[in-house]
């Protein structure tokens, strides 16, 4: 499977009609992008629109960034992957991550023979009823499916090197890069996702980290251990911090800043970087990423 070393993340197709995503999905295949990857949090289904993403496009690697785990069974995740692996050979990546909260739907059955066990004794339990369900599959691809983990620490870092084609390290700093590779081994795959802004706003910047440094413990369990502290998680997070998570909103041309970023994951051992452009509003960010497309040309 070629991701390229450059991809595009959004959240953007929540919410928009089929078409408009559709139409969208066949201009970033065109533009060049190695990986299209897409978050799900309660607006379309991970699988579904991984299904019409692959139908609209060619050639480029469609990837869930992450298909939530206690929102179905493993057998269910098992299948839907095969499906879409054997119809679109090397062309679908499944990203699998996801924690427990209090509030959060989760599967009745898989839940009632599990418990709420710890994140990683939870994942390798959910990755072995997948593997279990997968070698019952009447349909089998030509070439394995491939799966990477959503991972922050270092046991989930471990658990992704070890279950699957390596990790999906989301909201991180170069720093963590390089820890992530190091804990991870040379042959694991590694694909970051970045922020960018593409206007001079730390204030756009600032919005979309903070929401992730108030609520979300396990994101900022992450940046306590990468030496950020109790100043950086206050008034929606430190410029320092804001600086480090996301890239192009410090004024000037933002190509050559995100071109520089993304070479400096690449450097610390990331194999692949997707960019998941922030905007004002909820829109599909096409007229961004045709902007960013000419830094494909210029990644080494």
């Amino acid at each position: 499977m070629n991701t390229g070393k450059v991809g595009l993340w959004t959240f953007a197709f929540d919410g928009q009609p089929a078409g408009a995503v559709r139409d969208a999905a066949a201009e970033i295949d065109e533009l060049g992008f190695g990986a299209l990857w897409f978050g799900e949090a309660g607006g379309r289904e991970a699988f579904t629109q991984a299904a019409m993403l692959l139908a609209a496009t060619s050639r480029i690697v469609v990837a869930t960034g992450i298909a939530r785990v206690f929102w179905r069974e493993p057998a269910a995740a098992a299948h839907a992957q095969l499906t879409l692996a054997e119809a679109h050979p090397d062309r679908f990546l499944l990203g699998l991550g996801g924690k427990i909260a209090s509030n959060q739907q989760r599967v009745p059955g898989f839940v009632e023979r599990t418990g709420t066990p710890r994140p990683v004794e939870a994942m390798r339990g959910y990755l072995d009823a997948m593997d279990a369900a997968a070698r019952k599959s009447a349909v089998r691809p030509e070439n394995p499916p491939r799966r990477v983990l959503a991972a922050l620490g270092p046991a989930m870092l471990r658990l992704a090197a070890e279950r699957s084609w390596g990790a999906h390290p989301y909201f991180v700093t170069v720093d963590h890069t390089a820890q992530a590779r190091k804990i991870m081994g040379p042959d694991a795959f590694i694909g970051v996702e970045q922020a960018v802004v593409l206007e001079p706003s730390r204030d756009l910047a600032r919005q979309h980290i903070q929401p992730y440094v108030k609520i979300a413990q396990h994101h900022q369990n992450n940046l306590r251990r990468l030496g950020f502290g109790d100043d950086d998680l206050v008034d929606g997070g430190s410029d320092r911090l804001v600086d480090a998570l996301v890239v192009g909103h410090t004024g000037g041309d933002p190509l050559p800043l995100i071109r520089q970023r993304i070479e400096d994951h690449l450097r610390a051992g990331a194999d692949h970087v997707c960019l998941q452009v922030v905007t004002a509003d909820q829109r599909i960010p096409l007229a961004e990423w045709r902007e960013l497309a000419p830094i494909l040309a210029d990644v080494r």
